[in-house]
């Protein structure tokens, strides 16, 4: 299966998309805090990031979901600053604190070629909600140069619909966050105003775009939706309330990964509900609830 991507640069409609991407920076509405700052002129919003991506680190990674480490790894580009603000984030120095290193379009570029003659199986871009232009320049480039696996757009699924529109015909595979079903939790725990309404309209774009997950022969996921979603201790993130708006609303054919590795890390010290590990039980309960809800194709480690 040819990548999205690919397909956008022979009719030539990919130029055109990165072109319109870009000029958004010089006001920039990319994400829904719509901040409105000029980013071409050094001014940074809520994610702290101006014109040049920052990268953290980058490796092939195998502890992603089965369909996208497969044998030899997705290859994951871990990106600076975030969307959210998640207050038992495990990578807050990532994250909040923006620790990583400033690189230009033309060396992200070169680091999806490395990655992919790395053997990686895909192009894993990690909280790329920030920074949507700089990272469609950078496929633009590195498929000229002969990039030809697919991308993965790994989110915290607090992306807005233009946006996920100009991603069209690139991005093969969407792999969102649907953390709350409460949007007063999620602004209590994770600092963003409306999260359910804005996820669940951003799901089903991506969902509209790219279909259910589809594999190659190896099981090796090649296009489609993978939905994640953390289940928090004491029910916090409304699982089974999720579990039932996927089966209704998105699709009846979702695959859906339930994540049982909460760990109350960051500021979580500050939130009694939270400052636990999660149990077997509740886990299992959770479980349950997709099985319930008529979730088919779950994927789950425990």
């Amino acid at each position: 299966m040819k990548p999205r991507y690919l397909k956008a640069l022979e009719s030539g409609a990919f130029k055109k998309q990165v072109q319109s991407a870009l000029h958004i920076l010089e006001n920039c509405c990319l994400c829904a805090w719509n901040c409105h700052v000029d980013r071409t002129a050094g001014e940074i919003g809520e994610c702290q990031t101006g014109m040049k991506a920052r990268v953290y680190s980058y490796m092939p990674h195998v502890g992603e979901e089965r369909p996208i480490s497969g044998k030899y790894g997705s290859g994951t580009i871990f990106f600076s600053g975030c969307n959210m603000h998640c207050v038992y984030c495990q990578n807050a120095d990532i994250s909040q604190e923006n620790y990583g290193m400033e690189v230009t379009n033309e060396k992200l570029a070169s680091i999806m070629l490395e990655l992919q003659n790395r053997h990686c199986h895909n192009i894993n871009l990690v909280s790329p909600s920030h920074i949507v232009p700089q990272i469609m320049h950078a496929i633009y480039i590195a498929a000229k140069e002969g990039l030809h696996i697919p991308i993965v757009y790994n989110t915290g699924g607090y992306d807005l619909i233009p946006t996920l529109k100009l991603l069209e015909g690139i991005i093969d595979i969407y792999m969102p966050d649907m953390k709350y079903s409460s949007a007063e939790l999620a602004c209590k725990y994770s600092g963003v105003n409306q999260y359910p309404k804005i996820n669940r309209l951003a799901v089903n774009e991506m969902q509209r775009q790219v279909g259910d997950l589809q594999f190659d022969n190896d099981g090796i996921a090649q296009s489609g939706l993978l939905i994640r979603h953390l289940v928090l201790p004491n029910n916090l993130a409304g699982t089974e309330e999720i579990m039932q708006l996927i089966q209704k609303s998105i699709s009846k054919h979702a695959y859906v990964n339930l994540m049982d590795q909460y760990s109350p890390q960051h500021k979580a010290r500050k939130f009694p509900e939270l400052f636990r590990r999660l149990t077997v039980q509740e886990f299992h309960q959770a479980v349950g609830q997709a099985i319930d809800a008529g979730i088919i194709r779950i994927d789950h480690l425990s």
